[in-house]
């Protein structure tokens, strides 16, 4: 199993994810998404997996800088938005073998030992 982490270093939500799979004992590979940010394909993989509601990053500039239209985008809206501009994906986000699986943080989420494969 191969489990991928999508975010930015500096990001608080990040940082408490990243903790966690290391006290989980769970190997992940991190992507800085600002340095490397995700294809068009790949995010619209991610859209199809998890939706693009579930993907905003509601809290950040990036969201609120976009105009009222945004309420009424088109899901292939949101993925041509997500690849022009990473900080609009909602952060951590997960990927597992290839296929989206998680995206956002809560250490008391109990859907976290299945979904990443913690023990």
């Amino acid at each position: 199993m191969t489990l991928t982490v999508y975010g930015i270093p500096n990001c608080g939500t990040c940082k408490k994810a990243l903790q966690w799979l290391d006290q989980n004992k769970v190997a992940y590979e991190f992507v800085d998404t600002k340095l490397n940010p995700p294809s068009r394909d790949m995010v619209a993989d991610w859209v199809s997996a998890l939706g693009s509601k579930p993907m905003r990053n509601t809290s950040g500039h990036a969201y609120r800088a976009l105009g009222d239209e945004k309420q009424t985008w088109s899901d292939d809206q949101w993925i041509a938005a997500f690849a022009d501009d990473a900080m609009l994906l909602k952060r951590p986000l997960f990927v597992r073998d290839g296929k989206a699986v998680l995206v956002g943080f809560r250490a008391k989420d109990d859907v976290l030992r299945d979904v990443l494969g913690a023990s």
